[in-house]
């Protein structure tokens, strides 16, 4: 299932980049986009939490650091969410700051799935 969580986060990242591209560019980010990115992450988020929270070798280690920092950036995009339901762009740092969580907490859910740490 953590497999399946990491392929559905990656997808994510995918339509993040293209928001983020949007952002920095100074448009407003497709709002289809903005949810398909939004749902694939809250899907990410739930598989994740029900491997941790299920027991087994990934309850303890990095993986549910990585979820905590995952949960981080969702609410980060929760922020950044709000901000485009007011028809504006959100500051550049914002998004960057919300990628960047996210890709740590991918990265160290990725090593610890497949136990590189």
């Amino acid at each position: 299932m953590l497999n399946i969580a990491i392929l559905v986060f990656a997808i994510g990242a995918v339509g993040g980049l293209v928001l983020a591209n949007s952002v920095l560019r100074g448009k407003l980010a497709p709002w289809g986009l903005s949810l398909l990115h939004a749902a694939l992450g809250a899907t990410g988020l739930v598989l994740t939490g029900m491997v941790v929270l299920g027991g087994g070798d990934y309850a303890t280690g990095v993986v549910p650091i990585a979820l905590l920092i995952l949960v981080v950036a969702a609410l980060a995009g929760f922020y950044l969410a709000s901000v485009h339901l007011r028809q504006a762009t959100p500051a550049k740092g914002a998004v960057v700051a919300h990628a960047s969580v996210a890709v740590i907490g991918f990265l160290l859910l990725v090593c610890g799935a497949f136990h590189f740490i």
